[in-house]
């Protein structure tokens, strides 16, 4: 009897601290229940008469073949449900750190190669610590992900080739000495009725450290707002994470959103998280249901804590390169903060031919999973790389601004085994380069001079070969600038000024304002005014700390 007393007070507990999951073969997914506060008492008292009331048929039935260590197991669990609160976490987010890059001498090192990024996430990140009234952390700030955020005014493709090129050279901003070339990418537009069936699968995190409004509640939230916009012909599946994985909807026609919505409205938060386990469930089930030329994409919705399992940055690498070459791609859709490890998600997606943003309030998701849903869900070229040639002629040294995690070998660009970025239908790709002059004197030249050559690769998503796109840059360059060069320079610099970079030269936060305003263009959706605030805010953040 005393035996079955203690059991009864244990599981009781482990109701009581949302773990219970671990002593049936099924997990359960639970919510940990609010904190009583003192005039709670009483209420409390009548949620434990009740599980205990629960736990007292189940013990009648297991308590035989409840061996002494699963007890021991069950206390261990209870003690660190119990004595971990994530909601009072301040601190544990995780960035990888990012060494900037420098100017190089082109006689030394005439090319410069990388990958392209498409990301977004950063600039959510840091949106959300200055609206929260702090400084982001240097090594949140990706320039290029402040930068590629805004879409802009470029080219559209004409030819086969599903990627365009457009060029701009003016005066650095932030240093006068200097010159800046922009390099602009437009990938083909796809209207959202005639994009190819999705096979989508959710993979939601559903553990202890997803509980909260803005984490596991945004989640809901945000993929309502992209199964409102299904059609018959997409399918959606929905797989969970916590201590162990599982499937809460096979593949369901897009036909049926309210079955969809349902399953979704079910999740709760609890548990550890086997992020790995789920990523791998998640493409056994997008292969299953793999749509040719159609759309296959794994959703990872998570805050990146992976803590059972694959949960290592190298590990979680490896799984994810094996699996893109199934032709299933990936987006990583980052919720919280306080223990948001950013570092993970950054592998996952640019190891697993796939984009990364933060989801940091209901109008990002909208923006994400909406609004650009073809650029953010299809895919219309991948693996694509650009490599820089530099006329020593006309400039003496370079800086590619921001692509801190994207620069490759200069081998690595004709390397069809080398990863890259892909490009979305109707995504823009931006990059800078801060250039020195080469002021010596020349001999006389009939034909204007290059300043550079650029040389594209991408792959068609379902091809393993290359194509090679080429152009060049003149050196004079035109005399009247897009308003699309000031707005991107003006993020650019304010990119630099986050970070606190050595190569921030006169910039200032009053300067940013006034190049964006310059360039505040084509902003049906109030994006770039909402970056003009946002800089206002930070100047003002600057001006109360001095």
């Amino acid at each position: 009897m005393k035996t079955k007393t203690t059991i009864i007070s244990l599981l009781t507990a482990a109701i009581l601290a949302g773990g219970l999951f671990l002593l049936v073969k099924k997990p359960l997914i639970c919510t940990p229940p609010p904190v009583p506060h003192p005039t709670q008492a009483e209420v409390q008292t009548q949620k434990t008469a009740k599980a205990q009331a629960e736990v007292l048929s189940i013990v009648e039935d297991t308590a035989p073949i409840i061996a002494e260590e699963e007890v021991v197991c069950c206390e261990a669990l209870v003690t660190t449900s119990s004595s971990y609160n994530y909601d009072q976490e301040t601190n544990r987010n995780e960035y990888n750190q990012l060494a900037e890059n420098k100017f190089r001498k082109v006689n030394n090192e005439p090319l410069s190669t990388f990958s392209i990024d498409v990301d977004a996430a950063s600039y959510g990140t840091i949106r959300r610590y200055i609206n929260e009234g702090q400084n982001p952390p240097a090594d949140a700030v990706r320039v290029e992900e402040l930068i590629n955020y805004f879409s802009y005014n470029y080219e559209k493709p004409r030819g086969k080739d599903p990627v365009n090129i457009t060029t701009e050279v003016g005066p650095c901003p932030w240093n006068k000495e200097n010159r800046l070339v922009r390099i602009g990418l437009k990938a083909k537009e796809i209207p959202s009725e005639n994009l190819p069936a999705s096979n989508l699968v959710f993979l939601v995190d559903v553990s202890g450290s997803m509980y909260g409004p803005d984490r596991l509640g945004l989640v809901k939230s945000s993929l309502k707002l992209l199964i409102n916009n299904l059609r018959e012909e997409d399918r959606v599946a929905i797989v969970v994470y916590a201590g162990e994985a599982g499937v809460v909807l096979p593949s369901t026609s897009g036909s049926n959103k309210q079955k969809i919505r349902e399953a979704l409205d079910e999740l709760t938060a609890g548990g550890s998280t086997a992020g790995g386990a789920g990523i791998q469930l998640a493409y056994d089930i997008a292969r299953k249901n793999y749509i040719r030329e159609g759309n296959n994409r794994v959703i990872l919705c998570t805050d990146g804590d992976f803590n059972v399992g694959v949960s290592s940055s190298e590990g979680l690498e490896r799984l994810v390169e094996k699996e893109r070459k199934s032709g299933v791609f990936l987006t990583v859709l980052g919720y919280g903060m306080g223990n948001y490890k950013d570092s993970k998600m950054q592998v996952l997606a640019e190891k697993g031919n796939g984009n990364h943003a933060y989801i940091d309030n209901i109008q990002e998701a909208n923006k994400t999973l909406v609004h650009e849903f073809g650029s953010t869900m299809y895919a219309v070229a991948k693996d694509v790389k650009l490599q820089i040639a530099f006329n020593p002629d006309q400039v003496q040294e370079y800086r590619l601004v921001g692509y801190e995690s994207r620069l490759l070998n200069n081998r690595d660009f004709n390397d069809d085994t080398k990863d890259a970025g892909e490009m979305g239908a109707g995504h823009t790709v931006t990059a800078f380069y801060e250039i020195k002059p080469n002021n010596a004197p020349r001999t006389m030249q009939f034909a204007e001079p290059e300043l550079l050559a650029i040389r594209l690769r991408y792959k068609a998503p379902d091809s393993d070969v290359s194509q090679l796109i080429e152009t060049k840059l003149k050196a004079s360059g035109s005399n009247k600038l897009s308003p699309d060069f000031y707005f991107a320079s003006a993020v650019a610099m304010f990119g630099q000024l986050l970070r606190n970079s050595e190569y921030k030269g006169t910039g200032s936060y009053n300067q940013v304002i006034s190049l964006a305003q310059s360039g505040l263009v084509n902003d049906r959706q109030g994006y770039k005014r909402e970056f003009i605030r946002l800089v206002e805010t930070m100047n003002g953040l600057t001006a109360a700390t001095h």
